[in-house]
């Protein structure tokens, strides 16, 4: 079916009839529920189903986002009461059941405690109209509501959400021109960290036949850690971290309570380790049932050996966050991120300038390694995967940012001058931009189709690496003396110190 320039198309999926417009040719439905609004009591709950509807529901506004502090330079976001935080989105060139289009599902980023899917470079009409494809963002809780360790609550509610999105889209993504059978998770940072434990996670087997890890974080916590984080959290508005005691205190109330911790987490590295160093209090919990492990024991033990699997990271990771005022001293971060690792740094690297080792071994601990590792353990457990590292340096703010964490993401999506693009890209998109961009969609889309991302797999003999950049390129892993420095460094759930 193809798409009048403009119109309202409506269509029957589960829970009733939904309207969206067509903008620019291709149809688009925002704010779809795939959950019931978890307050009350579903509060701190699994999502369950929403409520099927009468009459036709119209489906142009994105849903709220759930509860989070407001993103740098935006003014917070009301809540709307009675809406859920858990819908999705969907962008479809084809509202035609027979055109079995690959689909593209995005798990957004934040730190596990932020993140829209509304945000404007999330937007997938680009993607959609070039790969041809049906792509899909989703809202999943963050935070407290949606990854403290609560008592009496499922761990991992956020990823749980996740699954939720993933479950409507096998049940209703034909409606919109999909195919079930083609879906392909890729998400950025927290993002790519999810897409990680939902490869891990028995919950989201057979929902997706390809992932893309953008930046993975290391960091998955022990449940004690979890739980001790949380203890730490609750307290500080004087409670403990079980549902009894936090169900009736408002969500805002708890976003104040992390925002209010973060800036004093170092106090606490000698009870959570380098995690209190980070910009965060959450990540998914290894629980042993929600997450019964963590991604890369599972995947090098063949969880996701039927799964195809992009993974990679930028090459100048943490710039972004010492250009935001996290330098510190080279000596104490090697010894915090890399006890052990101190010298070998230093003869691996010894020309780099002040600060520079601090910066590398935040970026290998926190985001490269555990990147290449993940390639690592899918090659390792009979699956196919691919590495990438983004080698391309912005020229925003005077080239400060390098190809930093983040970057990626605006060229993925291809829009380039919209909401976090401009910080990233800077005020003019550039020539060189728009050809990095046009590199990234033509892989992501292509994978998506089971064409595959144009390079060869990784291995660990070779292990091959496709470098975006201006000019394109496939070499060995390029931070090999990083890689070799950690090689025998185990990534694994974090644990609780004392």
């Amino acid at each position: 079916m193809i798409m009048e320039t403009t119109g309202e198309p409506e269509i029957k999926i589960g829970a009733g009839r939904v309207r969206g417009r067509v903008e620019d040719g291709i149809a688009v439905f925002r704010g779809i529920p795939f959950g019931r609004p978890p307050v009350g009591d579903l509060r701190f709950g699994a999502p369950v189903p929403p409520e099927p509807w009468d009459g036709t529901r119209d489906c142009a506004a994105f849903g709220p986002p759930p509860p989070q502090p407001p993103a740098p330079g935006t003014p917070a976001v009301p809540e709307r009461p009675g809406e859920s935080w858990l819908t999705v989105n969907v962008w479809s060139p084809a509202l035609d059941p027979a055109a079995r289009l690959p689909v593209m599902v995005w798990i957004y980023g934040g730190a596990y405690k932020g993140g829209r899917s509304g945000d404007s470079v999330y937007d997938g009409a680009r993607l959609a109209r070039e790969g041809n494809a049906v792509v899909v963002t989703l809202n999943y809780r963050v935070g407290m509501e949606g990854f403290g360790q609560i008592e009496g609550a499922p761990a991992n509610r956020g990823l749980l959400d996740q699954v939720a999105a993933l479950e409507w889209v096998r049940e209703n993504i034909a409606a919109f021109g999909g195919d079930q059978g083609r879906v392909t998770v890729f998400g950025e940072s927290a993002g790519a960290g999810s897409v990680a434990a939902l490869m891990a996670m028995p919950r989201a087997a057979g929902l997706f036949a390809r992932a893309i890890a953008q930046s993975v974080p290391g960091t998955y916590f022990s449940a004690a850690l979890a739980g001790d984080i949380a203890a730490v959290l609750a307290a500080e508005a004087g409670l403990r971290p079980t549902v009894a005691d936090l169900a009736g205190v408002e969500p805002a109330r708890l976003v104040t309570v992390t925002e209010a911790i973060t800036p004093r987490m170092a106090g606490y590295e000698h009870r959570w380790g380098a995690v209190a160093r980070t910009i965060t209090p959450y990540s998914p919990v290894v629980d042993g049932d929600v997450l019964p492990s963590d991604p890369w024991a599972a995947l090098a033990g063949g969880a996701g050996r039927d799964v195809e699997l992009i993974a990679g990271h930028t090459r100048d990771e943490y710039r972004l966050f010492t250009q935001l005022g996290q330098a510190g001293d080279d000596d104490d971060l090697l010894r915090s991120f890399a006890p052990g690792l101190e010298q070998g740094y230093r003869d691996a690297f010894p020309e780099a300038e002040p600060g520079l080792l601090g910066e590398l071994v935040r970026s290998d601990w926190l985001f490269r390694m555990p990147s290449v590792r993940l390639a690592e353990a899918q090659a390792e457990g009979g699956g196919v995967a691919y590495a990438y590292e983004l080698t391309w340096p912005t020229p925003a703010l005077g080239g400060a940012l390098g190809a930093c964490h983040g970057l990626d993401v605006p060229l993925v999506f291809g829009n380039l001058s919209s909401g976090m693009a401009a910080f990233f890209l800077g005020e003019r998109v550039t020539p060189e931009a728009e050809t990095v961009s046009a590199g990234f969609r033509r892989a992501w889309t292509g994978f998506a189709a089971g064409d595959g991302p144009g390079w060869e797999p990784y291995d660990a003999g070779r292990r091959l690496t496709r470098l975006f950049d201006v000019r394109l390129s496939v070499v060995p892993y390029p931070e090999e003396a990083s890689r070799r420095l950690w090689a025998s460094h185990p990534f694994t759930a974090l644990p609780l110190l004392g």
